[in-house]
Parts: structure tokens; C-alpha cells; sequence
């Protein structure tokens, strides 16, 4: 991955993602790199599959995946990721989500929607979120690729400005994003989409990892899901993407120290070793 992050356009790929709402990174992931990504995810596939439509009945998904080997690490503190992301949220930035997605034969598409519109800010604004869709195999209109509504990141509330007058248009405005196997589709949190509706015999495979303000509450609690004593063996990209790291001035702050101390082997919390 390094020597394709040393040519990678980041100016290029801001300006298409400001303008159209959307950007494609083709050579995201190498050969090798799909190859150790199926073979990290083999043994997961099979434990949970969705609970409603929009996680979709003939669908699995494998979520804390940042956490579930290192090729999965490496994807989501990709530093070409983090020099694109870093473009739209603040510094310090966390990981919201990081799941893999096997969107099964008959699924149907989801609701169109928006990643970051569960933080109920009024739009049009800036994005919460920014989201990577990464395709592991092939993604075609038939396999029930990601379907996107350009320009829609810069719509305001809606009903208001950008949205039609009947919002049954919007399925007719949808693009499905046929990008081949390896490729990355980034987009900002306030961009219009859905998964697509898978009409083959066949899986699609995908991963989605999510970004959000650090100030922001992350959608996956990985405080919580990721024991410390693995994200101790994590890059500091990692780390700090996981929260511990501060967002300035103080937020993320453990009883007033830096969090990461809260990883130094034999660390107490303070309200335990200070408890009289």
C-alpha cells in the first residue's frame, strides 16, 4: 500500500467528492490484499445475518471487523483514507462502524438514506460522517451495487432545496456504482444512497468502515467491544481511531489524563486506585 499511497491524489479525489458527492479510489485494495481479506473474514461468515431490512434478511454482517485481524486494521487506518478524511472532519477523527457486508442472492435494496442522519443537524452542513464502501467483489447493478444520488450531499432538509417535489423521484435519480473488485467508494455522511438489490445467484462482497467528528458518539461502541489488551498490539492510527486519543482541548479525557495511558500495562482507573 505504500508505494500506491505515494501517488495517490487526494486533491483530486476532495474536489470530486465536494462537487459530486462521491469518489472512487479503483486501486484501493491489490490482488493480495483480497485475497487476505476473504481469507480473515472466512471464518467469521456465518454468525450473523440481518435482523431487519435495511441490515437486509438475505445478509450478513460481520461488524467490529477493525478488530478481527490485521488486514482489517490496516484497511481502516489506510493512510490514503486518512489524508481524504482528513479533508472533512476534524482532527482526530474516529472511527464510527467497520463491518463486512455479504449482501446475499434475492436481497432487496434498501430505503435511501443518509450515513449521518441519525445526528439531526439540520441541512445542508458540512458532513458528520464520511463513509467507505469497499467492494471485495465486483460491484454491478445486478449484484445490488451501492446506489448513489450525486449532488444529493449538498441538499437541504427535506422537501426543501434539491429534493423533488415528489420523492418517489428519487429512485429514478439513484446511479449504481459498478466498480470493480479492490475498489473504494468514499462519500460524505449527507450523501443520498442505498444498497442495491442483489438479482443474481450469487454474493456480493463488501466492507464499510465509518468515520465520524471526534466529538461525535461513534455508531459502534468500541470501547466497550475491543478489549484493551488487543488494541495495545494496534498501530497508533488505530488507537486513535478507536478514541484513545484526545480531541482538543480535553475531549476523551480519562479522570483528566490522556486515554492512552489507559493502555499502559497495569494501569488502574483512578476512582479505583484512589478509592479511600
Amino acid at each position: 500500500m505504500d508505494a500506491i499511497a505515494t501517488r495517490f491524489d487526494v486533491d483530486a479525489h476532495a474536489e470530486r467528492l465536494r462537487k459530486d458527492g462521491y469518489t472512487v479510489i479503483e486501486d484501493f485494495l491489490d490482488e493480495a490484499g483480497l485475497a487476505a481479506f476473504r481469507e480473515g473474514l472466512a471464518p467469521y461468515l456465518g454468525s450473523h445475518h440481518g435482523r431487519n431490512d435495511f441490515e437486509g434478511f438475505k445478509t450478513e454482517r460481520i461488524y467490529t471487523l477493525v478488530a478481527r485481524g490485521k488486514v482489517f486494521e490496516e484497511i481502516a487506518a489506510d493512510p490514503r483514507l486518512m489524508a481524504l478524511i482528513g479533508r472533512f472532519l476534524r482532527p482526530n477523527f474516529l472511527l464510527s462502524a467497520s463491518h463486512a457486508i455479504d449482501l446475499g442472492p434475492g436481497e432487496t435494496p434498501q430505503n435511501i438514506h443518509s450515513d449521518d442522519g441519525f445526528y439531526h443537524q439540520r441541512r445542508p452542513r458540512a458532513p458528520i460522517g464520511v463513509s467507505v464502501i469497499g467492494a471485495i467483489s465486483a460491484f454491478t447493478k445486478e449484484n445490488g451495487a451501492t446506489e448513489v444520488i450525486p449532488g444529493s450531499h449538498l441538499w437541504g432538509e427535506p422537501d426543501g432545496e434539491g429534493w423533488p417535489k415528489d420523492r418517489a423521484e428519487l429512485a429514478d435519480r439513484l446511479v449504481p456504482m459498478e466498480i470493480p473488485a479492490g475498489a473504494a467508494l468514499v462519500f460524505p455522511g449527507t450523501l443520498l444512497h442505498r444498497g442495491g438489490a442483489n438479482l443474481t445467484d450469487r454474493p456480493r462482497l463488501a466492507f464499510t468502515n465509518q468515520y465520524c467528528e471526534p466529538w461525535a458518539r461513534p455508531q459502534e461502541n468500541f470501547w466497550l467491544s475491543v478489549p484493551k489488551e488487543m488494541v495495545r498490539e494496534m498501530s497508533p492510527q488505530a488507537q486513535k481511531l478507536l478514541g484513545y486519543e484526545i480531541a482538543p482541548p480535553f475531549l476523551g479525557m480519562v479522570t483528566a489524563s490522556h486515554p492512552a495511558k489507559a493502555l499502559e500495562p497495569g494501569w488502574i482507573p483512578p476512582v479505583v486506585a484512589q478509592k479511600p
